[in-house]
């Protein structure tokens, strides 16, 4: 090159940057395993930004999220078969086939044989359905297999053989065959017994109007309706618009939407129960639920002495639930009531309503729990920043939280360096929810594919290593019985909302909650871990300058799991503040 040539132009870093991320989001969105390589990256790029303020979730980087997201939702680990066949093994009691669309059933159950008399690799054509409304279904079909509509559809039809109205639902499934397939599920209506009181509660309707809806949702005509009700068309016409209304639905269609989804919640059952390995010795617990305004439905367990002192245990992100055996059972002995209720999204409690701040949504479900069992004066006992949860209850309703213990607590973070200080996976979490939440749900929905490629026990290890505290109580057979089955049942339901759960909470968590922990009226103690990957001591040692009222202690050879590494203190400590906080005292 001659002095008079022109200098090539200079390597744009950034776009190079911003293209391995690019890279490394669709490798991710295939191969969750990949997420490592991402999460690697992203702090090339995140690390030096924040506290900047500029977003590293910009313009460039969102689309691709929301484009590898779709593959992500079909996600599901691969066996032998491609991995789609499996699917059909979990459904050992429902009628369900795969399809692509097209004419021909590419697999399908043992109860699709006999119930909707189709053979794998017969023509779809014969579902006992009309014509039309087949082709309806495969439509549907083709929509739901290539990611061009909701997750899941629901549809109904009238079975030809036995004239019932059969709910069907399509959901996309994960193979390895170029023809994306939809796994299809039927299920004959049944109307849940008690639904029409459910209806007037959730949506102040008459019991003329709910038994509208039963009708229209069986598949009645409006002249079906009125001929049996012995009125006008006009007037049963009135009454569903009526009804429109009081239910904030636009057309019967979106009634139909709104009636069956409910429904769905309606079916499961009241008072599940949860059967751990044997190894655990964990006991059976049943679900308890109750409903509060527009038919949302909340879910609790409970263990301990039923008439002892009421505790009312958070259960952290990860959805812990349940307690090591001999801490369930050493509750007992104390006289402790351990009452757990599951936050919106977790297990089978609704999610919140639109507009509804987090926080305040979630406390709300607590106060309405306590209030339904008739508990007051209970001790909290949180983990992580579940702790703005018990402050802030406490706030708001004095007569129900006389005292909190914090495990393992989050306190409000305030710098980029206390991000830094964090195990690389809490901080790829964490550090993103704050300062690029963006980006967070792909993460999130990215963890939860790679929880369904390890497994939850590899998992786990995977993103807790940094901290061999944690690592030697996840070894105690007890204790990871107990995470497990604790996370199994909330955040890790087949078919639930756990990746919507945890995003909420995180984004929650890294807001700014300091005035919740400057307002605190209850005493609170904080025990602190050592070996915490998300708050280190250093972190905790600043931000104890800012709250001087806390009563912080440090436990040594603990991290996040100190609440089950070291029940015995955790439940002195509890029996302790109840005592300090005792009525005359």
């Amino acid at each position: 090159m001659s002095a008079s040539d022109p200098l090539p132009p200079a390597a744009d870093p950034g776009r190079e940057h911003k293209a391995e991320i690019v890279d490394r989001i669709y490798d991710v969105a295939l191969d969750p395993v990949r997420l490592e390589d991402l999460l690697d990256a992203w702090e090339g790029r995140a690390a030096p930004l924040r506290g900047s303020g500029v977003a590293p979730d910009g313009p460039q980087v969102v689309p691709h999220l929301e484009r590898a997201g779709v593959f992500l939702d079909r996600f599901r680990p691969a066996g032998a078969d491609g991995g789609y066949r499996s699917v059909l093994d979990d459904l050992p009691r429902v009628a369900a086939l795969l399809a692509d669309g097209g004419a021909l059933v590419m697999a399908c159950n043992r109860p699709a044989q006999t119930a909707l008399g189709i053979v794998e690799g017969g023509p779809i054509a014969a579902l006992p359905f009309e014509p039309e409304d087949i082709d309806t279904l495969r439509a549907a079909i083709r929509k739901v297999a290539g990611g061009r509509a909701e997750k899941v559809l629901t549809l109904r039809m009238r079975s030809r053989a036995s004239g019932a109205v059969v709910i069907v639902r399509i959901g996309p499934v994960h193979s390895d065959r170029t023809q994306p397939l939809a796994l299809v599920m039927f299920s004959e209506l049944v109307w849940p017994e008690g639904f029409d009181e459910t209806l007037q509660e959730a949506f102040g309707l008459t019991a003329t109007e709910a038994g509208i809806v039963r009708g229209l949702t069986l598949g009645h005509s409006l002249k079906d309706i009125a001929e049996a009700r012995g009125r006008s068309v006009e007037t049963v016409r009135t009454q569903v618009r009526s009804i429109l209304a009081k239910t904030e639905t636009h057309s019967q269609p979106e009634l139909m939407r709104v009636v069956l989804g409910l429904m769905d919640v309606a079916l499961v059952p009241g008072a599940r129960t949860h059967e751990t390995a044997p190894v655990a010795g964990l006991a059976p617990l049943p679900v308890q639920s109750m409903r509060v305004t527009a038919g949302r439905r909340l879910e609790w367990i409970e263990f301990g002495d039923p008439a002892g002192l009421p505790v009312l245990y958070m259960h952290l992100d990860y959805g812990l639930v349940r307690w090591p055996a001999r801490a369930e059972q050493a509750a007992r002995a104390r006289g402790l009531r351990v009452v757990v209720p599951f936050r919106a999204w977790y297990g089978g409690t609704t999610g919140l309503p639109g507009g509804v701040d987090h926080l305040a949504g979630v406390v709300a479900d607590y106060a309405a729990v306590m209030d339904h069992l008739g508990l007051t004066q209970a001790v909290a006992m949180t983990q992580g920043a579940d702790l703005r949860f018990a402050l802030k209850l406490s706030q708001l309703r004095p007569d129900l939280i006389r005292a909190v213990l914090g495990c393992a607590a989050q306190l409000p973070l305030r710098t980029p360096a206390q991000y830094e200080r964090m195990d690389k996976w809490q901080r790829f979490v964490l550090a993103n929810a704050r300062y690029a939440p963006k980006v967070l749900p792909f993460i999130v929905k990215a963890g939860f594919s790679l929880v369904r490629s390890l497994g939850p026990e590899a998992f786990f290890r995977k993103v807790n290593s940094g901290s061999a505290a944690d690592m030697a109580a996840f070894d105690d057979p007890e204790i990871r019985a107990a995470v497990l089955a604790g996370a199994g049942m909330t955040l890790l339901v087949p078919g639930g909302n756990g990746p919507e759960a945890f995003t909420r909470e995180a984004l929650g968590s890294e807001r700014d909650w300091s005035a919740v922990v400057h307002a605190a009226r209850v005493p609170v103690r904080l025990l602190q871990a050592d070996q915490d990957p998300q708050t280190p001591v250093q972190t905790i040692r600043e931000l104890m300058e800012d709250y001087p009222h806390l009563d912080v202690r440090f436990l040594a050879f603990t991290g996040q799991l100190l609440a089950f590494a070291r029940w015995p203190e955790v439940l002195d400590a509890i029996e302790e503040l109840a005592v300090r906080t005792a009525p005359g005292d």
